[in-house]
């Protein structure tokens, strides 16, 4: 049996402390991150300079000795090894350049031909390999194909997805063909991690929730389980962590579906609800509201044990409902840790 608790939980087994990271625990609270990322000159410099993003990577690790250090990366650097153009607009985040069209998609590249765009990410996964402290797990991980696609498609993030729902409904030929180039990229690029020495992946579907009935099962759920299925056909043994944000009723039954060894749940889900419906089949992951590490006090430290205890009856990763924002006090975080491991 490893050592490393955040595998262990990945295998089932219940343990007295919760492992715990945190989505984007390498971030703009931290003033190290920014001082890093001054250096780089850019986002995606930073992304694409392996000492870089492996120095980022570390940073929490160091200052507050998380169980699990997650890959710095971005989940567009799979359309920009497919051939879209990417830039990140300060203050308002990336922008792409759209797939709306067949010819638009007749340009993009096959799904083998990302590497060559994204070595340097494997070669930060090399440098992490190295250098994390050994009871440190090590998470390599890729954007859903449907969230993916909604950003391919609008060139930008949207409130409520309109601009893919629009081509999924208008045009299904080109969309199911986007969504299906994506997923073999998607199994390419985790494959490729994999062999680089990540331990875990997770597949980030952060728009999964706009996806209703059909749709949910098409979209969100079947390329998972075809991505789940590859990379454990060429990697036997590896975990995989879902998380298909804001699924509500649907986070019921995804692990059985897909193959995903655990589910990590956004906050909108009541934990009570999700150890009776959710964890039953297995390894949870989460779910505190990222808006305590801002606000702190009492309400912080109660919410944090209600987590804790909610999720003690089964194997559980302790993390937020979605990634630390911004203005987070970073001491905020020392307190949470404190909550979980008493």
């Amino acid at each position: 049996m490893t050592s490393k608790t955040i595998l262990r939980a990945l295998a089932g087994e219940t343990q007295p402390v919760p492992p715990v990271w945190m989505m984007r625990q390498a971030g703009r609270y931290l003033p190290e991150y920014r001082a890093t990322r001054e250096k780089a000159g850019d986002f995606l410099s930073l992304c694409y300079t392996p000492d870089l993003a492996a120095e980022v990577t570390l940073q929490p690790i160091r200052r507050y000795g998380f169980d699990a250090a997650i890959l710095f990366a971005d989940i567009l650097l799979v359309p920009q090894a497919l051939g879209a153009d990417l830039w990140f607009v300060t203050g308002e985040g990336p922008r792409l350049s759209t797939v709306t069209a067949q010819s638009d998609f007749d340009a993009l590249k096959p799904a083998d031909a990302i590497h060559e765009t994204l070595s340097p990410v494997y070669e930060t996964i090399r440098i992490l390999s190295r250098e994390l402290p050994s009871e440190t797990t090590l998470i390599g991980f890729a954007g859903a194909p449907w969230t993916v696609a909604t950003y391919m498609i609008a060139g930008r993030g949207t409130p409520d997805q309109g601009p893919a729902h629009v081509l999924r409904e208008g045009d299904p030929a080109l969309f199911d063909a986007l969504i299906a180039r994506i997923t073999e990229a998607t199994i390419a690029y985790l494959s490729a991690q994999i062999d680089a020495g990540a331990e875990v992946v997770k597949l980030f579907d952060s728009w999964a929730g706009s996806l209703k009935g059909d749709a949910f099962d098409r979209y969100a759920l079947a390329p998972a389980k075809r991505i789940i299925a590859e990379l454990k056909a060429r990697h036997p043994g590896i975990p995989v962590i879902a998380f298909p944000r804001e699924a509500g009723p649907a986070y019921e039954g995804f692990a059985k579906a897909t193959g995903a060894d655990c589910v990590a749940l956004d906050n909108s889900v009541d934990a009570a609800w999700a150890a009776e419906h959710v964890q039953k089949d297995g390894c949870v992951q989460g779910n505190l509201d990222p808006s305590l590490l801002v606000t702190g006090g009492d309400a912080l430290v109660a919410e944090t044990k209600r987590v804790v205890d909610a999720f003690s009856g089964g194997p559980h990763i302790f993390n937020l409902g979605h990634g630390i924002t911004p203005d987070a006090d970073p001491e905020n975080v020392h307190r949470m840790l404190e909550a979980i491991r008493g």
